[in-house]
């Protein structure tokens, strides 16, 4: 199953266990991660300045995301979903990668609970759709 996590997700499994660490452990053993250019981008930018990675362990981290994800190409939406742009980039990533669902904490990505039949989720709401899934 290709499922999109989105930049908070991959950031918090990678800074600290819990719910989202098992998540992108568990994603990347059983589904195929669907990511962009753009979610890698917000990624080190975030892991840079805000987590206080250096340069160096923050490639590390894209270069391991890299090596073991789908990496889509996405087009940008017909007209703006959200009034935030760069979750207009997340949902047309989700889309242009095949993805069967999008994983999320952002409050307005999942106040939209879908788009064009795609789930919008909490992490802790994965399992319960994987097992529908089966």
């Amino acid at each position: 199953m290709k499922v999109l996590l989105d930049t908070n997700v991959l950031i918090a499994g990678f800074i600290t266990k819990g719910v989202c660490s098992d998540l992108v452990e568990h994603c990347l053993r059983r589904h195929e991660i669907v990511l962009s250019e753009f979610i890698l981008d917000e990624f080190r930018e975030k892991l840079v300045k805000k987590f206080k990675f250096s340069f160096q362990d923050a490639d590390s981290a894209i270069r391991l995301m890299r090596a073991r994800v789908l990496l889509s190409k996405p087009a940008p939406l017909f007209q703006p979903v959200c009034r935030d742009a760069d979750d207009d980039m997340v949902i047309a990533s989700a889309v242009a990668g095949g993805a069967v669902c999008i994983v999320t904490g952002d409050k307005d990505l999942l106040d939209l609970k879908e788009y064009q039949g795609i789930p919008i989720l909490k992490p802790a709401e994965f399992s319960a759709f994987e097992a529908k899934q089966s």
